[in-house]
């Protein structure tokens, strides 16, 4: 088969130009033709591979297609290759070994009657977090007959969305079960972009995986895949039936709490479960040699615990910021121009980025369009935010992080507490903080986010324009939460923005705040193998502990999570057998 790149086909053509079942004949066929310098009648079939949109010129805007083709007569292939044309090996999935023999007493019913002693193998790995990383490596080790032992402090995708609703609804924040905790991650509570800027191996194998769970067909060929908050859930739900289905066990509302070594090594676990609720807990230890640490971006009583035991950490450069609001209306304007309105293109987005504001780049992040601004509270008496969208994206507005690079000369204090792994983490407490204060000292209730309008944060005194976030938003000055030179930073790059993309800057955009938790400030450093070690020992020393995704300080995002984790699992699982 061949490959063939850069087809351009008409917006009205979109029908013509999914992905999904090859096709023998139409436009797009007639289309890969003339690039090929062929009769239509020489091709047996082409499916569409990838499909973005050109819009460079908003008076022309077309789909650009690269498609996989079969010829009728094989043997011509080689002939045209060439210029925008190359060979096309179909999907392999990937290659999963086999353990020597598949573990016993695991099935989830066995839990709770008794206690977690069935739980108890030494060669059985464990999995903290069902994030992207976490719930990939668990279900590479089930393919693999390993039986993982699936821990999530957070509840189950229907607990955690109850948990959720109340939180909007009263301010009644479930410290374990939130926007940031819980089964599928902080991710099940966002955009589920699956873009990534890395070129990495596992990347086909993780889109195909969420296909098979039931994600939409079309992240298998869509430039911009995502998934949505609205299909997520219960593509997350089919992962874990799968892991339980292949002798796993997935215990919510159970968290990791204390680690024990043996000469370096990892021993044992101590395991706090608690009640929906949160009121009742109960603890217990479990033997433990292997552990995928998957715990994600916001577990800071966990990054504690590591550093109390003695796990090499480092500090990580992060970035802080702020959620930024507009009508879709005007995105789709800016981006599409007249043809805003075309059935074919639904809700634009956007990817900003600008260098040397007050020193720093400032940048667009987590851009979700027709979705809404959350707020993201893991902690009490601390606000940050996020967005969400449905995979529809048919909401009325568009919102993004507007985010400015941090590092530890920024985190204040003494030499010691900057050069403490955990400074970070101080630093993004201490905002979450100051933004809860001032939302309560503005008249606001408990959890309401902090908002600006744009002109009023460059000094015009406007008022707010409405707001997606259901927890509601309270008029403040974002300049008395962040740090002064994150605010400048941004203040200049707000029209720099706007001449990239027009009306960015205009009177309709909201800001709000702050947005601390982009990506971890901490990493778990590993080694070759993947391990992390003690700082009694040397790297070579890994202690049976293999960080993963974006807590550990290895992704920043979905994909690039998920990623981590399955690369994490294979080394794992390489090691073991």
């Amino acid at each position: 088969m061949l490959k063939v790149t850069g087809v351009h086909m008409p917006l009205d053509a979109e029908s013509a130009c999914r992905g999904g079942a090859a096709i023998t004949a139409g436009p797009l066929l007639d289309a890969v033709a003339e690039v090929l310098g062929i009769a239509s009648s020489k091709i047996a079939s082409v499916q569409v591979l990838r499909r973005s949109v050109d819009a460079r010129r908003k008076s022309k805007l077309h789909f650009v297609v690269s498609a996989a083709v079969e010829l009728v007569q094989e043997e011509r292939e080689a002939e045209l290759a060439g210029r925008g044309v190359a060979s096309y090996k179909p999907y392999e999935p990937l290659d999963i070994p086999a353990a020597p023999s598949v573990l016993q007493d695991s099935t989830p019913d066995s839990i709770p009657a008794k206690s977690l002693q069935a739980a108890q193998t030494a060669t059985r790995p464990v999995v903290v977090g069902t994030g992207p990383a976490g719930l990939f490596a668990a279900l590479f080790l089930a393919r693999a007959g390993m039986c993982p032992l699936v821990l999530e402090r957070g509840g189950s995708v229907d607990q955690r969305a109850a948990d959720v609703a109340r939180f909007n609804e009263a301010g009644q924040l479930n410290t374990s079960s939130n926007i940031q905790f819980g089964e599928g991650g902080a991710g099940t509570f966002s955009d589920g972009k699956l873009t990534t800027n890395t070129n990495n191996q596992y990347t086909n194998h993780v889109l195909h995986w969420f296909a098979e769970a039931g994600a939409p067909p079309e992240i298998l060929w869509d430039a911009q895949p995502h998934i949505g908050s609205d299909k997520l859930p219960a593509v997350v739900v089919a992962m874990r039936e799968e892991i339980i289905e292949r002798g796993g066990t997935v215990l919510f509302n159970t968290q990791l709490t204390d680690l024990r070594f043996e000469g370096g090594k990892l021993h044992e676990i101590e395991l706090s479960t608690r009640d929906a609720a949160g009121s009742s807990v109960s603890t217990s230890w479990v033997s433990c040699t292997q552990l995928v640490l998957a715990c994600g971006h916001s577990a800071r009583d966990t990054f504690e615990l590591l550093q109390q035991r003695g796990l090499h950490l480092e500090q990580k450069p992060f970035s802080v910021g702020l959620r930024i609001e507009h009508p879709q209306a005007l995105i789709n304007q800016a981006q599409w121009g007249s043809a805003a309105h075309h059935p074919s293109l639904g809700a634009a987005s956007y990817k900003l980025a600008v260098h040397g504001c007050a020193g720093r780049s400032v940048y667009t992040f987590c851009m979700c369009p027709g979705g809404e601004v959350v707020c993201a509270a893991s902690e009490e008496g601390g606000i940050t935010t996020n967005g969400m969208s449905p995979f529809a994206r048919d909401g009325q507005f568009a919102n993004a992080a507007v985010l400015v690079g941090v590092g530890p000369s920024d985190f204040g204090g003494s030499a010691w507490e900057q050069a403490d792994p955990l400074a970070g983490v101080r630093f993004q407490r201490k905002i979450e903080q100051r933004a809860f204060q001032a939302s309560l000292e503005a008249g606001g209730l408990a959890y309401q986010v902090p908002a600006q309008s744009l002109g009023s944060f460059l000094g015009d005194g406007s008022l707010p324009p409405p707001s997606s976030c259901a927890r509601g938003i309270v008029p403040c000055n974002l300049r008395d939460i962040l740090p002064e030179f994150v605010c400048a930073s941004i203040a200049e790059a707000l029209p720099l923005f706007d001449r990239k993309l027009a009306g960015f800057a205009s009177r309709e955009a909201l800001l709000l705040g702050p947005e601390t938790r982009s990506s971890s400030p901490v990493r778990i450093a590993r080694n070759d193998a993947h391990q992390a070690w003690l700082e009694e020992s040397t790297r070579e020393e890994g202690c049976g502990i293999y960080p993963a995704g974006e807590g550990a300080g290895y992704a920043g995002g979905i994909m690039s999570a998920a990623c981590d984790g399955l690369r994490v699992a294979v080394a794992l699982a390489s090691q073991s057998f």
